[in-house]
């Protein structure tokens, strides 16, 4: 068991599948709503029809008019709440189809996906696709919340036909490791206490359940290091005032920020510089303007390095298990912008820090969200999953995404608008080495 450690999910469903209502009730009962806004709510309930003492639970999630107007969520919001054993971060991702890319940007720093179903329709192309996005983004855990079961008279023979379902379609994604829990996020049942209505479920709330599951970030911190180079500090003269009397201190200076993306590093280790063979010790660690002994993810930080190497953004900092630098890859690719994707396209590919250029060599195959297998395809439209080999036109320290959720990922840009053209996944090929 887990407790008092931050735990980060994403919330994802089809349309009307009561995803902004769970949401409000997770918040409501997590007593993360302010006095004056719960008066607003329950003022405007009222006037919306609902009785005494009922909330319409989606107004507190549905921040823009014209989420509210249309009553879909159309972009990310991340709320913040927390229970007597852990604090989370909830990204609340938009269910229509038009707003997948949003749902992948969602998911793809979580801990878990809470994936809603409705109980009266069951596993939906939608729902296949989010889980299809959420398997492939290899998120850690997947909970599949079968909610409106008040709608169905609590019947137990219903949910379990679409638990059944769900199991099914993660089962096709190689995945079957989810978890499902009957809810009613209007009525409350199994969302924060379990529901007298459902005798025949004996596993836990979905609120026990997100309190049980292991994060990631305790994972993280024990990876090799990794850190790329987001700039160098080099005052020359430029210090900040209560820094001039120190001027000699700075005057050599040369110090390598950024973000920890993985595991942690300490003064006096050894670490290589990709891309390139050159290594070097660390000689100081700087965080939040303080020295530090080490360094650990997520935290962002100052290198100081013994050797006067050349590092700029870009370049990656790591310890032992370096991975190698490559000029192509096999990718699986989440196609967000409307233009589609097509071989001899010419991209932007955005890896951490690093921004290189990079061609579409040959689009492998498309993902039909049906069967979920793959077909021939010779482009990738708007939300098409599908796999693509990109040559780059520099090297790149890539991971396979199994391995490594930061060192094998991208994003792809057009170069002319610098528009976010598609999320992209490393694959492990030894053949695009």
């Amino acid at each position: 068991m887990t407790a008092n450690t931050l735990f980060r999910f994403a919330t994802a469903g089809s349309v009307d599948d009561g995803k902004s209502t769970l949401v409000g009730r997770l918040l409501h009962d997590a007593k993360a709503i302010l006095a004056d806004q719960l008066e607003q709510v329950t003022r405007t309930s009222r006037d919306r029809g609902f009785a005494l003492g009922e909330f319409d639970f989606a107004l507190l999630t549905d921040g823009l008019r014209a989420e509210r107007e249309q009553g879909i969520t159309i972009d990310v919001a991340y709320r913040y709440f927390a229970t007597d054993r852990r604090t989370f971060i909830l990204a609340d991702c938009p269910g229509h189809v038009q707003y997948t890319r949003n749902m992948v940007t969602g998911s793809a720093t979580a801990d878990a996906v809470v994936l809603l179903v409705d109980a009266r329709k069951g596993v939906l192309e939608q729902t296949r696709r989010h889980l299809a996005v959420v398997a492939l983004l290899r998120v850690p855990h997947i909970v599949i919340a079968v909610n409106k079961i008040d709608l169905i008279g609590f019947d137990e023979p219903t949910f379990t036909q679409v638990a059944q379902q769900a199991r099914d379609a993660a089962a096709a994604l190689g995945r079957d490791d989810v978890h499902v829990v009957p809810v009613s996020a209007l009525e409350g049942d199994n969302i924060v206490a379990r529901s007298a209505r459902t005798p025949w479920y004996e596993g836990p709330t979905l609120v026990e359940l997100l309190e049980a599951l292991p994060s990631t970030s305790a994972e993280a911190d024990q990876r090799r290091f990794r850190l790329p180079v987001q700039f160098v500090l080099r005052p020359q003269g430029a210090l900040a005032t209560e820094l001039a009397d120190r001027a000699d201190d700075y005057r050599d200076y040369r110090g390598f920020a950024g973000r920890v993306a993985e595991g942690s590093v300490r003064v006096g280790e050894r670490v290589r510089l990709l891309p390139g063979t050159a290594t070097t010790q660390v000689t100081g660690i700087q965080v939040a303007g303080r020295a530090a002994s080490e360094a650990r993810a997520p935290q962002s930080v100052t290198l100081t390095l013994a050797d006067e190497l050349d590092a700029p953004r870009g370049t990656v900092i790591t310890t032992d298990g370096a991975p190698a630098t490559r000029r192509d890859a096999l990718v699986e690719v989440f196609q967000l912008d409307e233009r589609p994707l097509q071989v001899g396209d010419r991209v932007l590919a955005k890896h951490g820090t690093a921004t290189v250029q990079a061609r579409v060599d040959e689009i492998v195959s498309r993902r039909d969200l049906d069967t979920l297998g793959h077909e021939p395809a010779s482009a990738l439209q708007a939300n098409d999953i599908g796999r693509v080999r990109l040559r780059f036109a520099a090297e790149l320290p890539l991971e396979p995404y199994a391995i490594s959720r930061e060192s094998g990922s991208l994003i792809l840009i057009h170069p002319d608008d610098g528009a976010t053209l598609a999320a992209v996944t490393v694959l492990a090929d030894e053949r695009a080495r």
